[in-house]
């Protein structure tokens, strides 16, 4: 008797605190409201990008500036294409540059930081807290700080102006390798001690079990990488012409000043369209490992 009374007391409370959680159709509204306001402030500037690639020239030097193009066109485009048929480096050449080293920068990196975060999250050897440790206190630095060290470590590896120059540092990023840890962690250990007993060895472990069960923590480590990489114009490390991305050739092309606005406006669209259409094809990902409590046993 005493113990149906107290489960009883039990649900009571636990519905008293179910009430005091749900919001109020007046709570509901408003904060509908404050969220549509956030995603109008965030979406407007991407929309001024798209309607600006579109605008004539008399329309982009108009005063005050129009969000919404009235006389839409494609010339800025054609203007764009031109001015890049008539570098003395192909577009092509560009376009593959800048393939390598996205490409090489985000698959070196997802696989560096996943490898590197296993060991960490399920395995214990001496020094791993310190190791770990390193590793978020990396990522206290911003990049302007590590810039001259970094440059004197490719400097004496000897790969300075090549591929190598921008990739490798990439690989070396420790956000990836925090995330990819955190989230290993929630995996259960069972799953690796079953596979262990059935005689598979750690890389076994690692590319069939592991990998597959936290793809949505390395596919938004992809995208964030991917977009880093994007924008990456060689900065320093860079010399020749013919190793220089993408990036590097229109934004040259869009400082040519008011006779290129027009092919200035299409180079913002371009470099803005492609890691938001790669963001698109992987956002269910992103969503499930921003939203995900983990695996449990």
């Amino acid at each position: 008797m005493a113990d149906k009374i107290k489960t009883k007391r039990k649900f009571r409370l636990f519905k008293h605190k179910e009430k005091k959680l749900n919001r109020s159709m007046a709570g509901n509204t408003l904060l509908f409201i404050l969220m549509g306001l956030c995603g109008v402030a965030m979406a407007i500037p991407l929309v001024m990008v798209i309607n600006n690639a579109l605008k004539p020239l008399d329309e982009l030097f108009q005063f005050p500036p129009k969000i919404f193009v009235r006389n839409p066109t494609l010339e800025n485009f054609s203007d764009l294409f031109i001015l890049m048929n008539d570098t003395w480096v192909p577009f092509s050449r560009y376009m593959l540059n800048t393939v390598i080293i996205t490409g090489g920068g985000m698959v070196g990196h997802v696989i560096i930081a996943s490898l590197a975060a296993y060991p960490l999250a399920k395995h214990n050897f001496p020094g791993k807290k310190i190791l770990f440790q390193m590793v978020v206190l990396s990522m206290m630095f911003s990049w302007t700080v590590t810039q001259t060290p970094q440059y004197m470590i490719i400097s004496w590896l000897g790969i300075n102006n090549s591929y190598w120059a921008l990739i490798l540092p990439a690989c070396a990023f420790g956000m990836g390798l925090y995330l990819m840890k955190q989230f290993m962690e929630q995996l259960p250990d069972s799953l690796m001690e079953s596979a262990r007993l059935d005689g598979a060895g750690e890389f076994r472990i690692f590319w069939s079990i592991v990998m597959p069960n936290v793809k949505p923590a390395w596919l938004t480590l992809a995208i964030f990488q991917f977009q880093q990489m994007w924008g990456n114009t060689g900065g320093t490390f860079i010399r020749d012409e013919q190793l220089k991305p993408l990036q590097y050739s229109l934004y040259q092309i869009s400082a040519g000043g008011a006779a290129r606005a027009g092919a200035g406006a299409a180079v913002t669209f371009i470099i803005a369209a492609v890691p938001i259409t790669f963001f698109l094809i992987c956002q269910s990902n992103v969503l499930e490992t921003m939203t995900s409590s983990g695996m449990k046993d």
